[in-house]
């Protein structure tokens, strides 16, 4: 007795405001990364009906109906702002106020010389 299984779509999104409001990134190409490097089954790029990637202004809504974790998307996101140098100046922190949501944060520099300054 074999059940039909489930389709369980799942949404991800990936908040981009602040580094393309300040023009260090563009949401196109972030996008068109996604698409090439996504895998299912075991393919890069071959994303057919199980996976959609939208934009929506400065926000990437992922869709997916096979398993993918939220931490595959943050790695793929930190791989993107390396291959961009600007990993350096960014981080990609989950949402407090919903955890299906992750958002590009500029590091907190001023506090780090704040400190430096103390001591």
């Amino acid at each position: 007795m074999v059940k039909a299984a489930k389709k369980k779509t799942k949404t991800f999104v990936l908040d981009c405001a602040r580094p393309v409001d300040d023009k260090i990134m563009e949401i196109g190409s972030f996008e068109k990364f996604l698409k090439d490097r996504i895998k299912v089954n075991g393919k890069a790029g071959v994303l057919g009906d199980a996976v959609t990637i939208t934009t929506e202004k400065s926000k990437i809504v992922v869709t997916t109906e096979v398993e993918m974790s939220k931490r595959y998307l943050k790695y793929l996101t930190k791989k993107y702002l390396k291959k961009h140098n600007v990993r350096d100046w960014l981080r990609v922190v989950a949402s407090n106020k919903d955890r299906s949501v992750y958002e590009l944060r500029y590091f907190n520099i001023a506090d780090q010389d704040a400190e430096e300054d103390e001591e």
